[in-house]
């Protein structure tokens, strides 16, 4: 019932983020873009694991085909790869805006915008093709039965009959330079913001952009920090417990606090949400 609850929250609230940065004009930033992007994201990611949760709290039938394990694992692997791909570029936004503000919009074109995030989403499923076509050849001729609430990578490489030594450290190759790489990005532009929120003289105007960037890193801090732990070590030797209770925080917790963090915590967002619904109030 609990999951259920926070699937229906996490949908509205990512869609209510995507229809009002689509409705309201006074939304149509870079900024926004991204988060419409990145809201459409939550949603298809967290869709990928949850509904089979709740149908399997409802039904109690928890099985899956090996075919559907590998789709729900290629879908999962390329979504969470696609916002470690966008998560950098958003803070790169913001750090144009808060550090370079005079240059902002000469450099976040549209065009820039919609070829970033296309890259984005490109890179993510691409990345993602190689693991699971690895895992596909693999030998299962033991226990069928998945230590896990979703098919992910550890456990299946456990499930396996055969050596899987060189798809571990592909793997974990793929997994380090995507986690790795994005996070540093990531920290390095956050970095760079507090450094100038830090030099900003006012007492107000310092105050709302720590929170905004508290807030941020809150987020980040929590997905990054749960997915090295999980993905940048062997698989084969993670502990099956811990893994699912830290897969709980990237796979239900963060979509569900990022339309919070990034949108309704904004009051530009705010505004703009009351001017659409008065605007299709009867």
């Amino acid at each position: 019932m609990s999951f259920t609850i926070i699937y229906v929250l996490t949908l509205s609230g990512n869609l209510i983020i995507i229809i009002v940065c689509r409705v309201e004009k006074s939304l149509y930033t870079p900024m926004y873009f991204f988060l419409s992007h990145l809201a459409a994201l939550e949603i298809c990611y967290i869709s990928v694991t949850v509904p089979k949760m709740i149908h399997y709290s409802v039904s109690g039938d928890g099985s899956i085909s090996f075919a559907a394990c590998l789709t729900q694992l290629y879908f999962f692997g390329s979504l969470g790869s696609t916002e470690c791909f966008l998560l950098p570029l958003m803070a790169y936004d913001r750090y144009l805006a808060v550090c370079k503000p005079l240059h902002y919009y000469s450099l976040m074109t549209s065009q820039f915008c919609s070829r970033s995030a296309g890259c984005c989403w490109s890179f993510g499923f691409i990345f993602t093709m190689s693991s699971v076509l690895l895992i596909s050849t693999l030998k299962f001729c033991g226990s069928n039965h998945i230590q896990h609430f979703f098919c992910d990578i550890s456990p299946l490489l456990k499930l396996s009959c055969t050596d899987v030594r060189h798809t571990e450290t592909l793997i974990f190759l793929l997994a380090s330079f995507t986690l790795l790489g994005s996070c540093l990005t990531t920290l390095l532009s956050y970095l760079m913001i507090l450094s100038t929120v830090l030099s900003i003289s006012t007492q107000s105007g310092r105050g709302r952009a720590s929170a905004t960037f508290a807030s941020h890193l809150t987020v980040v801090t929590i997905y990054y920090s749960t997915m090295i732990f999980v993905y940048v070590r062997p698989t084969t030797t993670s502990t099956s417990s811990l893994n699912k209770i830290l897969s709980v925080l990237y796979t239900v917790l963060t979509p569900l606090l990022n339309p919070f963090i990034y949108a309704l915590k904004n009051k530009e967002v705010m505004r703009a949400l009351w001017k659409v619904k008065s605007r299709f109030k009867v």
